[in-house]
């Protein structure tokens, strides 16, 4: 999987190929950022944990960094993605890799 920036190969090219849904699925992604009762970083963390668990390691770096940004620490990250573990068993762990090659990188 390539990324720049975190954001992975597939999402620039959706961003590129289809400005129109995106726009649209942007407008929704705000929207639904600004309903949410969670703090940022929280919001971030919990996150992560529903991409670890339907297993969706594309948006892993986009989404850990920004969790960085807003303060989580590499604990925090690793708790966020395993918090799964009960629910969805193992698979989860197949995001450590990316979760925490994205948190240990110099940015």
């Amino acid at each position: 999987m390539s990324t720049t920036n975190g954001v992975s190969s597939s999402f620039q090219t959706f961003l590129r190929e289809a400005p129109n849904h995106q726009a649209a699925w942007m407008e929704a992604v705000h929207k639904l950022g600004t309903a949410s009762s969670l703090d940022p970083k929280t919001e971030e963390l919990a996150y992560l944990a529903v991409l670890a668990a339907v297993r969706m390691e594309s948006g892993i770096p986009f989404h850990v960094s920004h969790a960085k940004s807003l303060g989580a620490s590499r604990d925090e990250i690793i708790s966020a993605i395993l918090i799964g573990l009960p629910a969805v068993g193992q698979s989860v762990i197949q995001a450590l890799p990316a979760a925490l090659a994205a948190y240990d990188r110099e940015e």
